[in-house]
């Protein structure tokens, strides 16, 4: 909708879970944007998050309307009815059902939004808010790439303004599940991933053309964060607080350090706690100052980071929305927004 120059673009979310609800809840901040509904396969206590925010509730499912009507949910319409009424749909379903899903978009003309669950194929480019923005403007279809590759992307993407990289080398901590699942594992265990490299590094590709980077990855017991060490051949020999400063430059990244009481993800969780924001979220990719260090020569470069796996591709979402919806051009201006409005960068 074209309001005297202004758009007011129509979102319609398909999938209101971990990523869905957030989406929302963020978009409900913007100016430039609204959420006409959002659709679920069947009620739950998420769908009554739909409801309690005044997010029209579309049934995805023919025939499961009269779980909602059960539920005392009262529906807008179906899926076919939610886009038919937006400019652009976020799918938000479980992975890989956004390549069935899309057929159904393009048969409404919509624009379109994946999440990094989604192979890179499913959508003309890949996006991070930082490193490829314009590769977005003018598309049909983008994927917003994964928590766990936004991560690598802020600060491999910074330290690529100071210097060129050769080799990098990364070992990814992943959490087994997020906090509200309960069917998935390990339990008590580490779980080695087998492929290699693991799909990071690959996807870092997507957005950051180029870069050398060989990723692994385990699985652990742990539902709060993932957790980075990253090793990087730098071109430019770069001394410790240059690369620190830059980080701390970032909105999107934050400096913490072990000396203040950030020892593990868990303190980190809990001081997200303390910022005010909608489901308690870090938005942030977090470094530790004590865990950042360079070789004697200041060509090779070694640091851990911490990523909310929940939360973290939020931003990268609504810049996508504005870059992919011809909103605003100029990533710098859109990301600058999409900070204020969320809060990223604010507090400690």
């Amino acid at each position: 909708m074209n309001l005297g120059g202004f758009i007011l673009l129509k979102i319609g979310i398909n999938g209101y879970g971990t990523i869905g609800r957030r989406l929302a809840h963020a978009i409900a901040k913007q100016d430039d944007m609204k959420v006409v509904g959002a659709a679920k396969t069947r009620p739950d206590f998420k769908a009554m998050d739909a409801v309690n925010r005044g997010v029209p509730l579309y049934c995805s499912v023919p025939g499961n309307e009269s779980k909602f009507k059960e539920a005392g949910m009262e529906l807008a319409g179906s899926l076919e009815d939610l886009l038919s009424s937006i400019d652009l749909v976020i799918d938000c379903a479980p992975s890989k059902m956004g390549l069935e899903n899309k057929a159904l978009y393009e048969k409404h003309g919509l624009k379109m939004m994946f999440q990094g669950g989604e192979k890179s194929s499913t959508a003309e480019v890949s996006f991070n808010a930082q490193n490829n923005y314009a590769d977005a403007i003018g598309k049909q279809s983008v994927r917003v790439v994964s928590c766990n590759t936004t991560g690598l992307a802020r600060t491999l993407g910074d330290v690529r303004t100071l210097s060129d990289t050769g080799k990098v080398r990364t070992v990814m901590v992943r959490r087994a599940a997020d906090p509200g699942q309960s069917n998935k594992g390990p339990i008590n265990a580490i779980k080695p991933t087998p492929e290699m490299p693991s799909h990071h590094g690959p996807d870092l590709k997507t957005v950051i053309p180029g870069i050398n980077i060989m990723s692994i990855a385990f699985a652990v017991s742990s539902t709060l964060m993932h957790s980075h060490a990253i090793m990087a051949e730098l071109a430019e020999p770069l001394d410790r607080e240059t690369i620190l400063n830059k980080f701390r430059e970032n909105p999107r990244v934050r400096v913490y350090r072990v000396a203040d009481g950030f020892k593990t993800t868990a303190e980190v969780m809990e001081h997200a706690k303390d910022l005010g924001r909608d489901m308690s979220d870090m938005y942030e990719i977090i470094v530790w100052d004590e865990c950042l260090n360079v070789s004697e020569d200041g060509k090779e470069l070694y640091y851990m980071q911490a990523v909310h796996q929940e939360s973290d591709v939020v931003p990268e979402n609504i810049d996508c929305i504005r870059a992919l919806g011809g909103i605003e051009s100029d990533p710098l201006k859109s990301m600058e927004k999409t900070n204020k409005t969320l809060g990223v960068g604010a507090g400690l």
